[in-house]
């Protein structure tokens, strides 16, 4: 009923008090200053109950994607301080302990790490019935456990590639900048992100991550929104092109 941090409950204090009334006059002689040797071990217990109120403050938001292969989950923290990682196998998550985890759940072919939300794509929407309960916990027992989400600083390599370099042109700073700005934010509302490849004769050369992986409406998403707007701000650029990642996507784009 209401353990308190460092306190007794009135109905604990009251209880105490009787019991030392009924002892023999001998124990009798221990002072109320003393009272706090019985106090100690149930002051114990409101550890349990922080801990426990920390793990219902994680109020986990889920929006479902354009894919329906994959799932955004908001954790109410931090996920990424800057940056973002896509994820397409165990082995490349293995410098991310939650990604890690995430791909110990079986059928998860994509995990994706945004400033403030986790992506998890699975092989078939049907498994959302068993996975998701299970991608609650992990995100659960993690964040509970302290852990960081990526190892060691050193692996933290955003990417999107959108980071303006000393050796691209005016061209390609306007590339990236428009990616950074408008089309990167609008995209990662719906799970996914738009990775920076490259830009060569006119071509934008552009990367699907996260929920934008194999989503029915990636081409549309790509020709109609992502290409027509570079064109629109940019006059050099006449087309945008999705390259696959290296070892190839599990599912076509168009």
């Amino acid at each position: 009923h209401g353990w308190l941090p460092c306190h007794l409950t009135h109905d604990t204090h009251t209880m105490l008090s009787r019991l030392i009334r009924r002892l023999p006059r001998t124990a009798k002689n221990i002072s109320k200053r003393n009272m706090g040797h019985f106090m100690r071990p149930f002051a114990r217990k409101p550890r349990q109950t922080s801990f426990l109120t920390f793990k219902r403050s994680l109020f986990i938001e889920t929006k479902d994607t354009p894919n329906p292969k994959s799932l955004k989950f908001n954790p109410g923290r931090v996920v990424l301080e800057d940056g973002a990682m896509d994820f397409n196998d165990k082995k490349s998550a293995g410098v991310s302990p939650l990604a890690k985890r995430l791909f110990d759940l079986e059928g998860v072919t994509n995990v994706f790490l945004g400033s403030d939300f986790v992506s998890v794509t699975v092989e078939d929407e049907s498994m959302w019935h068993d996975t998701k309960p299970e991608v609650f916990a992990v995100l659960m027992d993690f964040y509970q456990s302290g852990l960081p989400v990526i190892a060691n600083e050193a692996d933290m390599v955003d990417t999107a590639g959108t980071e303006i370099l000393d050796d691209d042109d005016e061209v390609v700073q306007m590339i990236k900048e428009l990616l950074e700005a408008r089309i990167r934010p609008a995209v990662q509302e719906d799970g996914g992100d738009i990775a920076y490849r490259g830009f060569e004769d006119g071509v934008v050369k552009v990367q699907l991550q996260g929920s934008c992986v194999g989503c029915p409406s990636s081409s549309v998403t790509l020709k109609m929104g992502i290409e027509n707007m570079l064109k629109h701000y940019i006059p050099e650029v006449t087309a945008v092109e999705a390259i696959e990642p290296p070892g190839g996507y599990e599912t076509s784009l168009y």
